[in-house]
């Protein structure tokens, strides 16, 4: 059966440091930029998709020239989230993918199909997409979707606005980021994974670990 998706927003345009979307664009530049292999247990890709291209700034990168971003993930951030949530919400204890940041470049790129294993989410906008220029995070009312074509037909769709801050839980709801459609176009957002007690971080699959690193 189809499912209510939703989500909070908050604008932090007020609340972030001075001149944060110039460094993080700068750090998003030099992004991991490549063709990243689909993700076991969560993609919702077709099954002709073996991956999709994309960039990743990792989360050592992340806290080397970023640390306020590293910081407000587990301070800000982390009191905001847990407002909205009944349980207590911890931020993840491995660093490796507590708050990386996700790169579109160009027309070519989008992000992978897919839910969340964590129970909430947040994600940073950093850069301005106005309608018409592509980009958007699309969510499937329908569980059951499993790829790009079946979350169109009924979904939610969030444009992104630099400075604000989306949480909500993504388990239930396939979802991706529309291609842009400029090829001078740079489309950066920050991720960070979040976890309850009744979800903690150990319900994280371990394949995840071992596709992202390798981890046995």
């Amino acid at each position: 059966m189809p499912l209510q998706f939703n989500w909070t927003s908050f604008d932090l345009t007020n609340r972030l440091p001075t001149a944060w979307q110039d460094q993080v664009i700068a750090t998003a530049t030099s992004a991991d930029f490549r063709h990243f292999p689909r993700t076991p247990v969560i993609s919702r890709e077709a099954g002709p998709v073996a991956g999709i291209p994309r960039g990743r700034v990792h989360a050592d990168r992340v806290k080397q020239e970023l640390p306020w971003l590293y910081e407000f993930y587990r301070g800000y951030f982390l009191g905001l989230v847990a407002s909205l949530h009944p349980e207590r919400v911890f931020p993840a204890r491995d660093e490796r993918y507590g708050v990386v940041l996700n790169v579109q470049r160009g027309t070519s790129m989008r992000f992978e199909c897919h839910v969340d294993s964590n129970p909430l989410t947040g994600l940073l906008f950093c850069t301005d997409h106005p309608e018409g220029s592509g980009g958007e995070l699309v969510f499937a009312h329908d569980p059951r979707a499993g790829d790009i074509v079946a979350v169109e037909q009924d979904c939610s769709t969030i444009r992104p606005t630099a400075g604000h801050l989306i949480v909500f839980d993504g388990r239930q709801h396939p979802h991706y980021a529309r291609p842009l459609r400029s090829d001078s176009d740079l489309r950066v957002v920050a991720v960070m994974n979040f976890y309850t007690e009744s979800s903690p971080e150990s319900t994280r699959p371990r394949e995840l670990n071992r596709h992202l690193y390798g981890d046995r």
